[in-house]
């Protein structure tokens, strides 16, 4: 059982940044994988950035890449998203999850999730 707690959701105009937090539990975050997935109202979950157990592999969805970057802290059992340049088409609930297999993109490959963190990008 991993407990996860994202944070550092709010409300920024459009081209403006954020970034996310998600502070995981126990003392095994070193071997977990972690991901940020996002929901926007009437739509599917949605991949948007995962990065592996040590952080040497990092993989965005095609609509964040160049703007987003996702980074681990191991020592702080936190992984984080920092959002630059958002966009209106941005605004969803954030979430992030946990695999211990490298599935990146599945969500259902993730075990365990946040209660999410909700960012709205006004324009």
């Amino acid at each position: 059982q991993v407990l996860l707690v994202e944070s550092g959701g709010g409300l920024v105009q459009a081209g403006g940044p954020l970034r996310l937090s998600c502070a995981a539990s126990g003392r095994a975050f070193s071997t977990y994988n972690m991901a940020w997935f996002r929901q926007a109202p009437g739509k599917e979950r949605e991949f948007v950035s995962a990065i592996s157990s040590t952080g040497a592999s990092t993989v965005y969805a095609d609509s964040v890449k160049g703007r987003f970057t996702i980074s681990r802290d191991n020592a702080k059992n936190t992984v984080y998203l920092q959002m630059n340049n958002l966009k209106p088409e941005d605004t969803a609930v954030y979430y992030c999850a946990v695999s211990r297999l490298w599935v990146v993109r599945t969500a259902g490959g993730y075990a365990y999730w946040g209660q999410g963190t909700q960012v709205t990008v006004s324009s």
